[in-house]
């Protein structure tokens, strides 16, 4: 069985604006559930809104203040399987359990939100009602790259009053789902230099940045690729273990190297080396399904076990790099079908895909396996 991934995040009308103000609040917004913060998400029916992994007792205290009622966690269905200890339905978004017996006890909720822990909590009542908002919840804390598991509860009328006497933040629901296309359409060229390599002297680095300046993405240039008709490009989630370290765990180092060097031999390439670790779930989060993987699940399913999808990633922000730098057809370095979806859904014209499969080492074998078997990679071909 393959896993397929949808790319419904199509590149914004060449004129369509970028809303500095927007992005940022949904940025300072971000980094305030990072700090375990809580935050105002406003819309049909406002939610006072604080991330699991990172609350304590203040910030539990600044919820109440902002609280209609209880509030109730909310997690990805796979998740809420893991916790309730019996399968949540898949047909929905998310799954409301009800805590307010533990509230006093972060420690006891992180424990819901990280399988890692290891922690036997289970028949937890489900709540009925999944509060309205509870899509853009979860997309918050993703954005933040904390695990996908909010406190929530409706916000008592005079929240917005509250939030501004505790100074807290809102942010606009409709903003954090048009987050990602809205950051990668704001994507601007900052600095470049010429950066010699090993096996590419003629490269260059050219750094980008989101209008918000949360986010910052790189192209490794060899040669001239933008005067060339269909240059190779790859574009390469960047892998701190893998490509800094060396990890065996993957062939994200070896397919870095790779591409380049390749690139380097045809006189021309690009490589896009994209703020996407773990497949866009963030390095931290990354390393908990390393540990996930070591208990038995594959990559996919440990993904799935902490509440994100098997896949985060959108590629509108190497579209949008690829406009910048003058470049209209590629030929497509990958293994990866879904990659050639996903850019042509962005615009991009794909003339070709070029492979770029590497020998298992001993310790990825499994792992290769698992992408060519549920994520449909085309190892070897």
């Amino acid at each position: 069985m393959t896993h397929s991934q949808s790319f419904g995040r199509l590149r914004p009308p060449p004129d369509a604006p970028v809303d500095a103000v927007r992005l940022r609040a949904v940025h300072r917004a971000v980094s305030e559930l990072r700090r375990g913060t809580p935050v105002l998400l406003t819309g049909a029916q406002p939610l006072a809104l604080l991330a699991v992994e990172t609350a304590g007792a203040r910030g539990i205290a600044e919820l109440s203040e902002l609280a209609a009622e209880p509030p109730v966690m909310v997690l990805a269905p796979a998740r809420a399987s893991a916790v309730l200890g019996r399968r949540a339905s898949q047909r929905v978004q998310a799954v409301a359990l009800q805590v307010a017996d533990i509230l006093t006890d972060p420690e006891l909720l992180r424990g819901l939100a990280d399988p890692t822990m290891e922690q036997a909590v289970r028949k937890l009542p489900i709540e009925a009602k999944l509060p309205v908002l509870a899509r853009p919840a979860l997309a918050l804390a993703k954005l933040a790259r904390l695990l996908p598991a909010v406190l929530a509860a409706p916000a008592r009328p005079e929240a917005t009053a509250d939030a501004a006497r505790l100074e807290l933040l809102s942010v606009s629901a409709v903003d954090v789902l048009a987050y990602p296309s809205g950051a990668a359409a704001s994507l601007r060229r900052v600095a470049e230099a010429q950066v010699p390599m090993d096996k590419a002297p003629d490269a260059r680095v050219i750094a980008f940045r989101t209008e918000d300046g949360a986010i910052e993405h790189l192209a490794i240039v060899v040669g001239r690729p933008e005067a060339a008709t269909a240059p190779l490009v790859r574009l390469h989630s960047e892998c701190f273990t893998g490509d800094l370290l060396g990890s065996l765990r993957c062939d994200c180092g070896s397919q870095l190297r790779g591409a380049i060097g390749r690139m380097a031999e045809e006189g021309a390439g690009v490589l896009l080396y994209l703020a996407q670790e773990g497949r866009g779930i963030g390095l931290v989060n990354k390393l908990r399904a390393y540990t996930l993987q070591d208990r038995g699940l594959d990559t996919l399913d440990a993904n799935r076990a902490l509440g994100w999808g098997a896949d985060e990633r959108s590629f509108l922000t190497a579209a949008t790099m690829l406009d910048a730098l003058g470049i209209k057809q590629i030929r497509l370095l990958t293994n990866n079908p879904n990659k050639l979806a996903a850019l042509a859904a962005c615009g991009v014209e794909v003339v070709g895909r070029e492979a770029h499969s590497f020998a298992p080492n001993g310790v990825n074998d499994q792992y290769l396996a698992t992408k060519a078997e549920r994520f449909g990679h085309l190892l070897g071909k």
